[in-house]
């Protein structure tokens, strides 16, 4: 699977533990990662059967926004 891309707002460890239990829920351990040194705090999502819709609203949901990038 290609993997999906967000620009987020997540600029922190602290901020990564906050989303980690939403983004577990919805895409599944080890299928995400958080780039906080890029200056977009990029967002990689490579997991089967999730729609870019889905990994937004669980980051939305942990008080946090993402805009995919392909």
């Amino acid at each position: 699977m290609e993997a999906v891309k967000f620009k987020t707002n997540i600029k922190c460890s602290g901020c990564v533990a906050k989303v980690t239990p939403f983004l577990n829920e919805a895409v599944g351990e080890d299928n995400w990662e958080v780039d906080t040194e890029n200056p977009d705090k990029i967002l990689t999502v490579a997991a089967e059967g999730v729609s870019a819709d889905q990994v937004k609203t669980a980051i939305e949901n942990a008080g946090y926004k993402a805009q995919p990038l392909n």
